[in-house]
């Protein structure tokens, strides 16, 4: 079964708190909620399906429900891949409402990282009964380790340059500039990239995402029901999911589960990277979105450093804008899981609603790419291509 036009996103909102020390995560859910409701015109009674991940509170989806007060629930997922969680959760949303299980979907997500004191510095909490742990847990893996480990492997193998992996920050400086939201609203140069504080080699300080509080919500309707409402539509066209792990040792580090979840989504949508006029890519750090543009086919393996230099993810300026919210680099990267903004983005940017600084001219197909997990280990990558109209 093809979830192709089967659905339309029609209600979109990312919570402006990037620091919540006097809000729960409870209740950045439900304000997130509401303004996705408001945007859609729609109210909490008319939300049949409900969809969350691992940022969810509690019980997670229990709990969430009962807070909102949503009673009329038909179907419900809590389906966790980490920041891909909320890009599944519109498949599975389209994927519900095409097979009648529910009408109007909820997908919420809502975090508090930047008030905890969260930073990606710290060793993962390993339970005793995680089976990666005796193998890993001995050295101390951090998050950014973890992704720079896939940098230095990047430029060994395809001679991709510190300078190169800048021009993304760039690229999204110069798009956050114009959000009145975004952390860092300073437009950056790459010799300010290079000469920042280094993390973890070869990853330096402004190669590093935003850590913030703050969420998100969306809206997934009936076709029927989309068309009554007085909000541009915006259909989802094509999506695919995927995974990968350490493979019983054999690992790659020079690809991730982008190259599968990507080609499915293509072949559902039945178009090409070449037709895609705006991009939201997941970017926890410039090597991720390197990564990720290679393996959904808008640049050949080992091209990636060459394809983003120069401002070319420069709306106005580049062939394929990207992340003109300012994305995790500079933005936002609410919960530490910044899939749900990246589909917040290419709603905007389909409706024509994106900063008029930003805005891509006749932006008729978008793209949103999520990652959740590690780059460097295991994780999960899903794909969402969406049609104006």
């Amino acid at each position: 079964m093809t979830i192709r036009d089967k659905a339309y996103i029609v209600g979109a909102y990312e919570h402006p708190t990037r620091k919540a020390p006097d809000k729960s995560v409870a209740q950045l859910h439900a304000e997130s909620a509401k303004g996705a409701l408001e945007d859609a015109g729609l109210t909490h009674d008319d939300i049949d399906g409900y969809f969350c991940a691992g940022d969810a509170p509690g019980l997670g989806m229990l709990s969430m429900t009962d807070y909102m007060g949503l009673t009329k629930l038909k179907h419900v997922d809590s389906t966790e891949t980490g920041g891909s969680s909320y890009l599944i959760h519109v498949a599975h949303a389209a994927e519900a409402i095409a097979m009648g299980k529910c009408k109007i979907a909820l997908i919420t997500l809502a975090g508090r990282p930047r008030s905890a004191g969260s930073s990606g510095m710290q060793p993962r909490n390993w339970g005793s009964d995680v089976p990666d742990a005796p193998f890993e847990a001995p050295y101390g893996p951090v998050t950014v380790n973890s992704y720079a480990m896939v940098a230095a492997r990047h430029m060994y193998e395809y001679g991709t340059t510190a300078e190169q992996l800048a021009w993304v920050k760039v690229a999204a400086s110069h798009h956050a500039q114009h959000n009145p939201h975004a952390m860092l609203r300073d437009v950056v140069t790459v010799e300010d990239v290079l000469n920042s504080p280094m993390v973890t080699t070869p990853l330096k300080r402004l190669d590093c995402c935003v850590v913030s509080d703050g969420g998100g919500a969306l809206i997934v309707a009936h076709p029927d029901i989309a068309k009554t409402l007085k909000r541009p539509l915006v259909k989802i066209r094509g999506t695919g999911e995927a995974v990968k792990g350490q493979l019983g040792g054999k690992v790659d580090l020079t690809y991730s589960a982008a190259r599968f979840s990507g080609a499915r989504a293509f072949e559902m949508a039945g178009v090409t990277p070449a037709d895609i006029k705006y991009a939201s890519i997941y970017d926890s750090f410039t090597i991720t979105v390197i990564m990720q543009l290679e393996d959904l086919g808008f640049c050949k393996k080992g091209e990636g450093g060459k394809f983003v230099s120069d401002g070319n993810l420069i709306s106005g300026v580049g062939k394929l804008p990207f992340n003109t919210d300012g994305g995790g680099l500079c933005n936002n990267h609410p919960a530490n899981r910044g899939g749900i903004t990246k589909v917040i983005e290419a709603v905007r940017q389909l409706r024509g609603e994106a900063h008029p600084a930003v805005q891509v001219k006749n932006c008729d197909i978008a793209l949103a790419h999520g990652t959740g997990g590690l780059l460097g280990a295991r994780h999960g990558s899903a794909t969402l291509i969406m049609e104006r109209g």
